[in-house]
């Protein structure tokens, strides 16, 4: 489940509201191992979600660097590069 957080720092343009979420909603799925809580536990996972979000957003915010921003297109095409390695028929 984690492979699926990916880094949001510093990138151009910033990190979205829904690439947040997405990250919040991956987290709590791995800390809870549940991909979809029970109608008793909906609440508190949802309000996880939010709160997670929340603080990563400001985290994001705060976060300073002297490094470049990245570009996203670059970095998904490095991504797919190391999948194919991962992932080869050998």
């Amino acid at each position: 489940m984690c492979r699926n957080i990916h880094p949001l720092h510093n990138f151009e343009p910033a990190a979205t509201d829904d690439e947040v979420h997405a990250a919040a909603l991956q987290f709590v799925r791995k800390v809870s191992g549940s991909t979809k809580p029970s109608k008793a536990n909906a609440e508190a996972f949802e309000r996880a979600v939010v709160e997670i979000a929340h603080i990563t957003r400001h985290l994001l915010d705060d976060l300073v660097t002297n490094a470049p921003p990245k570009d996203r297109e670059v970095e998904a095409a490095k991504a797919r590069e190391r999948a194919a390695r991962r992932y080869a028929t050998v």
